[in-house]
Formats: structure tokens, sequence, C-alpha cells
């Protein structure tokens, strides 16, 4: 028996914001500073998140520090190229689990583009999701909900203007 596979499952899942601060700023708030935008509701651990990190270097790892003292993992950085743009491999499956494993893992790709304004646009791209095989279009579904990148990235936006603002 063949498994055709939903032809939309490797279409890219994009989104982007425009955000009223620069391409630096922007960047760090992303990077940075992700622990002051992104959901405590939003992560893989057993144990409730205390802390969001992002090591800024290729090879540096995207994980979150649990309450219980422990580390989840959850992605890769694949490129860092500050304040431009940066890519991680997304690590995780459709049960929320993580993946060791990043050729079954999908791509993240986020691009900081200073507009003439001085704002800047944020676009989101999240590729390959084919290597997650018989989860990808579970993950497709879910990264593409407004419980996925769309909201993530308003609350993203939120907290840069705010960021910028405060300083």
């Amino acid at each position: 028996m063949t498994t055709t596979m939903d032809p939309m499952v490797d279409v890219p899942v994009r989104k982007s914001v425009s955000v009223k601060v620069s391409q630096a700023v922007a960047f760090r708030v992303f990077t940075e500073e992700i622990d002051t935008w992104w959901p405590r509701t939003h992560h893989i651990g057993k144990a409730p998140m205390k802390k969001q990190i992002i090591q800024g270097r290729v090879g540096g790892r995207c994980y979150t520090e649990q309450t219980d003292g422990t580390d989840c993992e959850w992605g890769t950085v694949l490129v860092w190229d500050p304040p431009r743009r940066f890519v991680f491999a997304w690590q995780i499956d459709a049960q929320w689990q993580f993946v060791p494993d990043v050729e079954k893992s999908s791509e993240v790709e986020v691009r900081f583009t200073p507009e003439p304004d001085g704002s800047t646009r944020v676009a989101l791209e999240h590729r390959h999701l084919a290597r997650h095989a018989a989860d990808a279009s579970a993950i497709r579904k879910a990264v593409d909900s407004t419980g996925g990148w769309s909201g993530l990235l308003q609350l993203f936006a939120e907290r840069a203007e705010h960021a910028d603002q405060a300083s």
C-alpha cells in the first residue's frame, strides 16, 4: 500500500509583522529577550517553564529552563546573522516532544528588514515540514493556526514596540 502525502505539507508557513522599531531592536527583542514575550503556555517541558532562551550563535541551543531545575531543548540555531536574520531547527514533533535528530526537523527562518520609515518588517518562514514525516500535517496545522506563529508574532510586536518606548 502506498501512502500519499498531502501536497500542502511542504509548502512553507509564512507570517510577517511590521514593528515600529529599528532592525537592531527587533532582532534583540526576538532573540535575546524572547523570554519577555513568549507565552508560558507554549513549551514542551514536563515542569512549568521558568525561562525561554535562544543562545545567539551557530550551534546555540533553543531551550527552556523549567521550574524543577531541568532544561528542555526544542531547537538548534543553524544561522546567526544579527541583526538581519537567524534560522533554527524546529526539533519538536506533533506530540510536542523533542526530536534530537536535526535532519528530522523543520527549519524556521526569521528575517528583519528595515523599512524607509524606520520600522522593521519581520518575516518568518517555517519550512521543510515534510522532514517530520507522518507528523508533518499536524505540525503544519499547529504552526499555521492563530495560536501558532501568527499569535506569537503579535506578542513579539507588542513587546518590541513597548521595549523601544521604555528605552
